[in-house]
């Protein structure tokens, strides 16, 4: 496709006139940025090549529906679409993490119990649950970093880049994810085996 030399802003003025190889444009413009935004969370191509469809087809809702206001800023909006595409994804198919909620503890790798016990089986669903739980209710930057940090294994600095934060931002952000999740399991504390945890 030729490209117009028009600037995000104006491609997005001529699409919502009606011109789709206005959108064309931006999609071939940004499609690569968007993806890899995507495939850092995900790590996984075919997921990232859905996910991305479905990022540049809520873009095309918003810019027809005439919700689009970020003028000049198509990018940024697009990647924070795609970004939290990707967050959601993980949300839905809760799909989250064990959590370090200590240097020395993992909350859930390092519980013992019996195979051959139902009732400890019971214990450990139910503190799987309530961890689940509690990093539901975290606030949203909290949580989105602590789904990228210990699911998707990024890097802070991938992490910082995503969100389009410092590093120390999404390292505060961690560390306040971490004092509210333990906050929240010591409300109703887990049952560890004593021997484990004396």
């Amino acid at each position: 496709m030729k490209k117009s030399g028009l600037n995000d802003g104006e491609l997005v003025i001529k699409y919502k006139d009606g011109d789709d190889n206005a959108f064309a444009e931006l999609l071939n413009r940004h499609k690569t940025k968007v993806f890899t935004t995507i495939l850092i969370i995900v790590k996984d191509h075919y997921l990232a090549e859905d996910l991305m469809q479905d990022t540049f087809v809520k873009a095309v809702k918003t810019i027809k529906s005439g919700r689009y206001n970020e003028e000049g800023k198509f990018l940024p909006w697009i990647i924070r679409i795609a970004h939290n595409l990707a967050i959601d994804y993980f949300r839905k198919e809760k799909r989250y993490p064990e959590v370090d909620l200590d240097d020395h503890i993992k909350t859930l790798n390092n519980m013992y119990f019996s195979e051959d016990s139902a009732e400890a089986a019971q214990i450990k669903k139910e503190n799987y649950s309530r961890l689940r739980m509690s990093i539901q209710v975290l606030p949203e930057k909290q949580r989105e970093v602590l789904i990228m940090r210990h699911y998707a294994e990024m890097s802070f600095q991938e992490i910082a880049e995503v969100t389009d934060v410092s590093v120390n931002t999404a390292l505060g952000r961690m560390r306040y994810a971490l004092i509210n999740l333990r906050k929240q399991m010591t409300k109703t504390p887990l049952q560890y085996d004593k021997d484990a945890h004396p």
